[in-house]
């Protein structure tokens, strides 16, 4: 069963969505992200995905206290991501109760280091993130472009021990208009022992349910959630049917 990993992004410790990666383009939804956290624990989901947007454009994370509030009130399986761009920052959100550490920008500069962690930290720590835009990964909070494409990215990665990576179609992120199916299939066709995560587009459970079908293993809901396109209760429903 597909693993569905609701996600929160963190503006000044506040709850928030962007769309298509604009800072303009903000929605705050709680100024309490522990207790969204917590809510979705209480429907019986287990890993939450948590995005520092400030410490992405700032190279640094900028809102680790979140991060161990979260930590302190839930027993969620945490990802984090933003602002992990040395060895240093990477320690701090593990030791402040991250489970895994989303690496995207460092990926594409500095490679090495990725190689390093997956070493270091194992492959269950460390989680490549693809932020793609007309088939391009994006970097440094999705305002940079690079010259790569996310087979591309995770190939570099694959003898290194890799096994996790989320892929963000930014076109569709907050868009609700469905995810890009057939890019999710194909990476996990070409890369079989990598977990693909789908981020970007979720729409409704219905969505989901085709993501599940062609054999995705993971996705990020995000506004849908907010939104209410998709309600707890379904959630909730889904993980009894298929728990």
């Amino acid at each position: 069963m597909i693993t569905i990993i609701p996600a929160i992004d963190i503006i000044d410790g506040q709850c928030v969505r962007l769309t298509q990666g604009d800072y303009d383009q903000k929605s705050v939804y709680s100024s309490s992200p522990a207790d969204v956290a917590k809510s979705f624990e209480d429907v019986g989901l287990q890993r939450i995905h948590l995005v520092d947007l400030e410490g992405a454009k700032a190279s640094e994370p900028r809102n680790l206290r979140v991060l161990e509030q979260v930590a302190t009130r839930t027993d969620l399986d945490i990802e984090w991501g933003g602002g992990i761009k040395s060895t240093e920052s990477l320690r701090r959100v593990l030791d402040a109760g991250a489970d895994r550490a989303i690496c995207g920008s460092v990926a594409v500069s500095h490679p090495e280091l990725i190689e390093l962690w997956i070493s270091e930290f194992s492959p269950e720590r460390i989680i490549l993130g693809a932020d793609v835009r007309d088939g391009r990964v994006a970097t440094h909070g999705w305002l940079q472009e690079s010259q790569i494409n996310a087979s591309q990215l995770i190939e570099r990665f694959i003898s290194s021990g890799l096994s996790q990576a989320i892929v963000t179609d930014i076109s569709r992120d907050g868009m609700l208009a469905g995810p890009a199916f057939e890019l999710y299939v194909a990476l996990q066709q070409e890369f079989p022992n990598v977990e693909v995560t789908a981020s970007g587009g979720i729409s409704n459970m219905d969505d989901v349910r085709r993501l599940d079908a062609q054999g995705t293993r993971s996705v990020i809901v995000g506004k849908a959630l907010y939104e209410n396109k998709i309600t707890l209760k379904e959630i909730e429903k889904w993980l009894l049917q298929n728990g």
